[in-house]
């Protein structure tokens, strides 16, 4: 066989296996792994390479509207081309239902957002904010056996959040039709009322975000969606857990037998609720949700990490600007933290934080750290075998990683849209050099090739390997 293009002299990293071999790709597919490939119209040395995946980023949000005058800073064009940067070859998006309006119109005008403006292959979660008879009993099974296998919900957010009896409802009509739950777990009631008694003690700056969602409010809502979960018989997803009592409550009821992934984010692992304590505003950079905890806390994260408690490694990007009217520093968030958008940009330093921090200091093996970013993703959310892992009649979607590359954030390197990075100045050993997408490369040496020709497609996908 004549291959379109051969990966030389690297070292294959899976989920399961480490191994020398050269990387055969015909018709955007891997098509041979073997010692002595040549025969091929390009050749890429990747001599003193790791070869692995390309990742895949299952909880990026993009061009998602975000509150009155409140604009997010990437689009599916800036999002995705930041992805690529770091890596990723697939992000999976949310399509959020607006208030009154149908998952097939939400639908419509999220795939009118993506379409032709991808870098790297898309799929869309559905946000499921107003679950009616019609959504849940006739919409859902019809968009799932289309491919829309995964759903979210809220639990914290006016406007968002479902009632426990709305979350039932869902997680009934999930069990029903094999769609996957994602659910953002913190007590809107606690949250709303801490903040009453913030601003009565005239406490407003970015720092209180932190304050007013507690880990007790994380807590008891993991705890609260787990045993709604149980009580309906349907595995759920526990999504950016930021410390050890809400991790803990997925341990808990793994061992009385649910079905439960659990993930969290770089976030959790080297930013703290001290990064909102800073002058002139600069601790809105950090506000997200849930937020940034302890150093305690980033310990727990790590020991999920490393004991699979956590089986999902996302960026959970949500990016804003920072100095901007339509940001950060709108006007009523410059005066009170709750006004600040919440969320920050990370789809592009997922990757390198975990594997600096993580496969370079010895907290995880690199197989571990492929299960976590890419393998993990694909099986969850019903992309696996086609994504995820280097073997025959996959696509070629390949990450070319230099373990010896040091390099220092800026944001600039980062290509997204928002104006400022969380991780300013954070030194990596490590980083991805190439990426190919089905076979071409998308980029290299840090810069996106052939900027015009978006090759990223929709992907269809079939259920979770946990509800199958």
């Amino acid at each position: 066989m004549r291959f379109d293009t051969v990966i030389r002299h690297g070292t294959v990293v899976t989920a399961s296996d480490t191994f020398l071999a050269d990387v055969g790709i015909k018709d955007g597919k891997v098509a041979a792994l073997a010692l002595g490939l040549t025969d091929a119209d390009e050749i890429i040395d990747a001599t003193g390479l790791f070869v692995m995946p390309g990742g895949i980023d299952s909880h990026v949000h993009l061009d998602q509207p975000s509150g009155d005058g409140i604009v997010m800073a990437d689009d599916f064009d800036s999002g995705t081309r930041s992805a690529a940067i770091g890596g990723n070859s697939t992000v999976l998006a949310f399509c959020m239902q607006e208030k009154g309006q149908s998952l097939r119109e939400a639908l419509k005008v999220y795939h009118a957002k993506a379409d032709g403006k991808c870098h790297v292959d898309v799929s869309f979660h559905l946000v499921i904010t107003d679950p009616t008879a019609e959504v849940l009993g006739q919409e859902l099974p019809a968009l799932v056996e289309d491919g829309y296998t995964s759903l979210k919900i809220f639990m914290t957010y006016e406007g968002l959040r479902l009632r426990d009896d709305e979350i039932l409802a869902t997680l009934d009509a999930a069990r029903r039709t094999g769609a996957l739950v994602m659910v953002h777990c913190e007590n809107e009631d606690a949250i709303r009322y801490l903040i009453g008694r913030h601003e009565e003690e005239g406490k407003f700056a970015p720092k209180f975000h932190a304050t007013t969602r507690p880990v007790a409010a994380e807590r008891e809502a993991t705890h609260r969606a787990l045993s709604l979960a149980e009580i309906v018989d349907v595995p759920i997803v526990i999504v950016h857990v930021s410390n050890r009592e809400a991790m803990e409550e997925i341990r808990r009821a793994r061992e009385r037998g649910q079905k439960i992934a659990g993930e969290t984010c770089p976030q959790y692992l080297v930013l703290t609720a001290d990064d909102l304590d800073q002058d002139a505003l600069e601790g809105a950079k950090y506000v997200c949700s849930p937020p940034p905890r302890d150093k305690a806390s980033q310990d727990a994260c790590w020991q999920g990490l490393e004991q699979g408690v956590f089986d999902l490694f996302s960026s959970d990007h949500c990016p804003f600007r920072f100095d901007d009217p339509q940001g950060k520093l709108n006007e009523k968030g410059k005066r009170h933290f709750r006004w600040i958008p919440n969320g920050i940009p990370g789809v592009a330093t997922r990757l390198p934080i975990l594997f600096s921090e993580g496969v370079m200091k010895g907290r995880l093996d690199i197989n571990r750290f492929v299960a976590l970013t890419s393998t993990n993703h694909a099986k969850l959310y019903g992309l696996y075998p086609r994504k995820g892992t280097i073997a025959i009649g996959a696509d070629a979607d390949i990450a070319l990683w230099d373990p010896n590359r040091s390099v220092t954030l800026t944001n600039a390197m980062l290509k997204h849209g928002a104006d400022y990075t969380p991780y300013e100045g954070l030194d990596i050993r490590g980083w991805p050099v190439r990426l190919l997408l089905r076979g071409k490369t998308i980029v290299n040496d840090g810069r996106t090739v052939g900027d015009a020709d978006r090759r990223g497609s929709y992907l269809a996908r079939q259920r979770s390997s946990m509800v199958q």
